[in-house]
């Protein structure tokens, strides 16, 4: 089992950092998926107050819980400062899609014991999964 199924199928609490309420956006379509297919998710965005009725968080120390699982839908830079809350948080995993991650990013969370998933689609890896109900 891919280290990448194995975080899907055994995490089920994520924060996505960027994510939009403009249902074509990427950040959104995070978003849906992950809802769609049960996973608890903290939408993190401090442009929104909710997504889809889910209350929006300004940013994950606002968090009411600690997640599993860190989902950047940013620019490189941010997803770097991002991956700095992870380690300050603690935060084991963070996934950062196509065009979010940075080397710098990903050396940071090699240095810190955090698991950086990069270059990954989350969309296309739940979908290869066929778990749940994602359409």
């Amino acid at each position: 089992m891919s280290y990448v199924t194995k975080v899907l199928k055994e995490k089920k609490t994520f924060a996505v950092v960027g994510v939009s309420a403009h249902k074509e956006k990427y950040g959104y379509e995070i978003f849906k998926a992950l809802t769609d297919n049960g996973y608890l998710v903290y939408p993190v965005n401090p442009k929104y107050e909710a997504i889809d009725s889910h209350r929006c968080f300004k940013s994950l120390d606002d968090l009411p819980e600690k997640a599993e699982v860190v989902v950047t839908v940013v620019s490189p830079a941010i997803t770097e400062k991002v991956v700095e809350d992870c380690v300050r948080l603690g935060i084991p995993i963070v996934w950062m899609p196509p065009g979010s991650w940075s080397e710098t990013a990903v050396k940071t969370c090699e240095e810190n014991g955090i698991v950086g998933i990069h270059d990954v689609c989350l969309v296309f890896a739940l979908k290869s999964l066929n778990i749940g109900g994602h359409k």
